[in-house]
Order: structure tokens, then C-alpha cells, then sequence
């Protein structure tokens, strides 16, 4: 199964962020297909960007917003692994609230381990409010080890976890932080 979950769903134990939604900004790491992303616009988002390395992903991902008049959104195929630089498509812009969900574990195993820094600390600069994380392991060390390099990476962009969540048994710890 590639998307364990979706929508709504996606976001257990972190759904606050749909109520932060209207007007905002959203940038959606590995937005595989655009569900989430979709359900953000749903929630009164203006405007939500998105990326992933997934190409018919990204394409659903665009049909999916082609309709929504009053939603800006840019969803490009971007492979992350080249760094900030592979974010030309989104550069100079900013986010109210970035999602990198069920993302960061895969790019773990494809980056160095300074590189995969470098590019969180990256995205934590061009987050406004909220960068919410979900993991992916049933394994509570996997999480921590994930959540501890991300506490050291946001807070480098000036960001602070505010919320921690284990309730989700499907699908893992999340956590939120922010400006």
C-alpha cells in the first residue's frame, strides 16, 4: 500500500491545523495524489503548493485544484534529494502552516544526514506558523530519533515542537511546530 490512510485521516492527532486552515497558506511536502492538500483547500486555504517526486501524483494532484476558483495553488514534481536548489518552482515564497507528512523517512533513506538537515532547516525558514510532521514507524524510537533531529532542525529556523501525539494507532506519532 503506498498511502496508509487518507484525507482527514492523514491528520489524526494533529486535525487542529484544518481549523487554521481558512485563509492560509499551505505547502505540502510529498503531496503524493493531493488528498491532504485538498482537504486544506476544503478547509478555506487560499492558496496550497505542493511537491513530490511521484509524477501521476502530481498531475491527480493539479486535476484535483483545477476546478477550485478560489484556491491558488502550484503543485510541481520536484525530487528533494537535490536540496533547497530543487525548490526553484516555490523560491522566495512563504507558508502559514507545511506539511511534511509520512515524507521525512523516506528522504532519510535517500539523503546524507546533513543534507536532509539542511533542507528541514530550509523549510522551517519558509514556514509562517505551523510545520506538522508525520511519522510513519510503529516503533517509538524511529519516531523520537525522527521527531529529536527535527527539534534541532526547525529550531534552527526559529520554530518550537508545541504538540506531540501518539492517539494515532494506525498511523504513528505526530508532531506540530511553530513560530
Amino acid at each position: 500500500m503506498r498511502v496508509r490512510g487518507t484525507g482527514m485521516f492523514r491528520l489524526d492527532g494533529m486535525a487542529d491545523l484544518y481549523w487554521r486552515a481558512r485563509g492560509a497558506s499551505v505547502f505540502d511536502i510529498g503531496c503524493n495524489r493531493g488528498a491532504v492538500s485538498y482537504d486544506m483547500a476544503l478547509a478555506g486555504a487560499a492558496k496550497v503548493d505542493g511537491c513530490d517526486i511521484y509524477e501521476e501524483g502530481v498531475r491527480t494532484a493539479r486535476e484535483l485544484f483545477a476546478d477550485l476558483r478560489d484556491v491558488k495553488s502550484l503543485f510541481e514534481v520536484v525530487d528533494l534529494t537535490g536540496g533547497p536548489a530543487a525548490l526553484k518552482p516555490f523560491a522566495g515564497r512563504q507558508y502559514d502552516i507545511t506539511l511534511c507528512l509520512a515524507t521525512y523517512h523516506k528522504l532519510k533513506r535517500a539523503m546524507p544526514e546533513a543534507a536532509l538537515s539542511e533542507l528541514m532547516a530550509h523549510f522551517g525558514r519558509q514556514t509562517r506558523g505551523w510545520f506538522a510532521w508525520r511519522g510513519t514507524s510503529d516503533k517509538a524510537a524511529e519516531n523520537d530519533a525522527e521527531i529529536a533531529a527535527l527539534d534541532a532542525d526547525l529550531g534552527r529556523a526559529g520554530l518550537a515542537r508545541i504538540h506531540t501525539s501518539y492517539i494515532s494507532a494506525e498511523l504513528g506519532a505526530a508532531a506540530i511546530w511553530g513560530r
